[in-house]
C-alpha cells in the first residue's frame, strides 16, 4: 500500500522512554487532545504502539492509523524510524473525517460484557453448536451438543432458537429455555455470535441466567445477604468475566485460531489458560465454601437414583478421562435410591471422579459402584493410583490440603466441601486406602423409597438432551 500524497510531512520525535520530545503543531495538538502534556509520554495510543514496535524490532515501519481527535477521527499515514536516541515520526495524508462507528461485532462484544455481569453460567460453542468452553467446573461437557445442556424454545418448524439464529450468525435471546437437570431449571439465554477474522462465524457465547419461577415471583423478597456473602457474590462476578476472557484469548492463541504463532508462545498461552481455569475453580470453591458454612445452609432432600446420577457424572468426565488415558467403569444394575439434593450429589460425585482421574496413571481405570444396605445407600469411587497413607486419610478432608497431585492443580477444597455436603444431607464421605494400592472413597446417604422403574441405558453413555449440573466443587 502506497503512502497517501499530501503536504509536507508532520514530524515529531519520541525518545527511548516514549516521551514526545519534539513535535510539529498538528502532532502536538493531537497529543494534547489525547491527554498528553509537553515533554510527556506520547498520548496517542496508535502512534505510541507503532513507535514501541519499531524500537523493539529495530526497523522502520509504515502504517495507516485512525486516531480520535475530539468528536472526529483523523486518518494518518505514519512512518517511524528508530535511531540511537529514540524514534523519528513522519506523518502524511492528514485527513479529518466523521468518527467511525464501532462495527457490529464490537457492539456485540460490549453488549456481552454488560450482560455477563448478571449471568450465572457462561458457555461457548463451535460453529456446529457443540460445547467448546463449558462452565469452569464442568470440563466434561466439552463436545456435547448444546441441546444436551438446555431445552431451547422453538423458532418455528421444529427449529430451536439458537439454530435459527446461527443460520445468519445473529445475536439471540431465549427467554424460555430450561437447564436440563432433574426437573429442570428455568433460565434465560443470551447468545453472542463469535466471529473470527478469517473464518467468519465460529460459534456462540451463551450467557445463562436463572429465570424466576412462578413460586419465586410471589415469594417475599429475601432478607439482605450478610456482608460476607454479598462480598463473595461480587467477587465471583468480578473475577469470572476477566478470567473467562483471559482463558478464551489464551486458548485462541494456543490453538493458533488467529494464525500461526511460535511454538513456545503457544505453550505459554496454554499455561496461561490452565492457570486461568485453576483460578476460576478456586473462585467457585471459595463461594461454595462460604455457602456450606452458613448456619442456615440446608440442602434439598429429594429421592435420587445414585446409579443414574453416577452414570451422568461419568459421562460428563468422559472426555477428560480419555485425555488422561483413563477408563471409567460406571455402575450398572437396578436403581439405588437415596435422599439428597440431586445437584449436590452430582457435585460430590464429579469431584470424586475428577480426583480419581487426576491421581490415576495413564492406562488406569476408575470404578464406580452403587450399593444399598439397610437404610444406607452408597456410591463407591475407586482408582488404581498411588494410594493414601493411613496418616493422611483425615488430612485430605481438611481445607486447602493437596497431597501428591500429579499435575499441581486443585484448590485443596474439593474433598472438604464434598464431606461437608455429604454430612449436611445426612450421610458421610470417607476413604479406604493404602500406599501403592489406590484409593476407595465411599459416599453414603440415607436410603430412600425406590423410584418408579425407568429405561436404563449403557453405563457412561450420553443421550441427546441429557442434563448437566453446574455446581461441581
Amino acid at each position: 500500500m502506497n503512502a497517501p500524497h499530501g503536504l509536507r510531512p508532520v514530524v515529531g520525535r519520541v525518545d527511548d522512554r516514549g516521551r514526545l520530545v519534539e513535535a510539529d503543531p498538528p502532532l502536538f495538538r493531537l497529543h494534547e487532545r489525547a491527554g498528553g502534556v509537553a515533554g510527556g509520554i506520547l498520548a496517542v495510543p496508535q502512534l505510541s504502539s507503532i513507535a514501541r514496535l519499531a524500537r523493539r524490532l529495530g526497523i522502520a515501519l509504515s502504517r495507516r492509523v485512525i486516531a480520535a481527535q475530539g468528536d472526529q477521527d483523523v486518518e494518518l499515514w505514519v512512518r517511524v524510524r528508530p535511531d540511537s536516541g529514540g524514534t523519528e515520526l513522519a506523518i502524511t495524508g492528514w485527513q479529518e473525517m466523521p468518527a467511525v462507528q464501532p462495527p457490529p461485532a464490537l457492539e456485540a462484544l460490549r453488549w456481552r460484557d454488560f450482560s455477563r455481569a448478571t449471568a450465572d453460567w457462561i458457555v461457548e460453542t463451535d460453529a456446529m453448536l457443540r460445547v467448546t468452553h463449558p462452565p469452569s467446573n464442568l470440563p466434561g461437557a466439552v463436545g456435547q451438543p448444546i441441546e444436551a445442556l438446555f431445552a431451547l424454545s422453538e423458532a418455528g418448524e421444529g427449529v430451536s432458537s439458537i439454530v435459527a439464529a446461527a443460520a445468519s450468525a445473529d445475536r439471540f435471546e431465549d427467554e424460555d429455555a430450561v437447564f436440563r437437570l432433574g426437573a429442570g431449571i428455568p433460565v434465560r439465554i443470551a447468545g453472542v455470535p463469535l466471529i473470527g477474522e478469517s473464518e467468519g462465524f465460529v460459534g456462540y457465547q451463551l450467557l445463562v441466567s436463572r429465570r424466576p419461577t412462578r413460586v419465586d415471583r410471589v415469594r417475599r423478597l429475601p432478607d439482605p445477604a450478610p456482608l460476607d456473602e454479598a462480598f463473595g457474590n461480587q467477587l465471583g462476578q468480578a473475577m469470572r468475566g476477566p478470567l473467562d476472557r483471559i482463558i478464551a484469548h489464551a486458548d485462541s492463541i494456543s490453538g493458533r485460531g488467529d494464525g500461526p504463532v511460535r511454538r513456545d508462545y503457544a505453550s505459554y498461552a496454554e499455561d496461561i489458560a490452565g492457570a486461568g481455569r485453576h483460578l476460576l475453580a478456586l473462585v467457585d470453591d471459595l463461594i461454595d465454601l462460604q455457602t456450606i458454612e452458613r448456619a442456615d445452609f440446608r440442602p434439598e432432600a429429594d429421592r435420587v437414583d445414585l446409579v443414574e446420577t453416577a452414570q451422568r457424572g461419568a459421562a460428563l468426565l468422559g472426555v477428560r478421562a480419555a485425555g488422561a488415558g483413563v477408563t471409567i467403569d460406571g455402575p450398572t444394575g437396578q436403581p439405588v435410591t437415596a435422599l439428597g439434593d440431586v445437584r449436590r450429589v452430582l457435585q460430590v460425585l464429579i469431584n470424586l471422579l475428577s480426583n480419581a482421574i487426576r491421581h490415576s496413571p495413564p492406562g488406569g481405570r476408575v470404578w464406580i459402584r452403587c450399593e444399598r444396605e439397610g437404610d444406607i445407600a452408597a456410591v463407591i469411587v475407586a482408582d488404581a493410583g498411588d494410594g493414601i497413607g493411613e496418616d493422611d486419610q483425615e488430612r485430605i478432608f481438611e481445607r486447602f490440603e493437596r497431597l501428591g497431585l500429579r499435575d499441581g492443580t486443585g484448590s485443596g477444597l474439593g474433598l472438604y466441601i464434598s464431606r461437608r455436603l455429604a454430612r449436611a444431607m445426612g450421610g458421610d464421605l470417607g476413604v479406604d486406602s493404602a500406599r501403592g494400592q489406590g484409593a476407595r472413597f465411599v459416599f453414603t446417604l440415607p436410603a430412600g423409597e425406590e423410584l418408579p422403574p425407568s429405561p436404563r441405558r449403557r453405563p457412561g453413555s450420553r443421550e441427546r438432551g441429557e442434563g448437566v449440573e453446574a455446581g461441581a466443587a
